[in-house]
């Protein structure tokens, strides 16, 4: 039950992190100019690096919150 939960709580960790940073990615692009293709790679990058970030601190809290019981 536990497992599941944690597992969950990773991928809600992941989805915002995700939603946050294309949001994010795609201004950034845009207000600092960002030429052509490049405009893909920079919000990709910000995307991932914002899941990441998001998904590790959730699935930590999770583990710590978890592993008590």
């Amino acid at each position: 039950m536990a497992r599941d939960s944690c597992m969950a709580h990773i991928a809600t960790g992941i989805a915002v992190g995700g939603a946050v940073g294309v949001v994010y990615g795609t201004y950034e692009a845009l207000r600092y100019k960002v030429p052509g293709l490049l405009k893909i790679m920079h919000i990709g990058r910000t995307t991932l690096g914002s899941a990441a970030v998001c998904g590790l601190f959730l699935g930590a809290r999770s583990l710590i919150h978890y592993g008590k019981s």
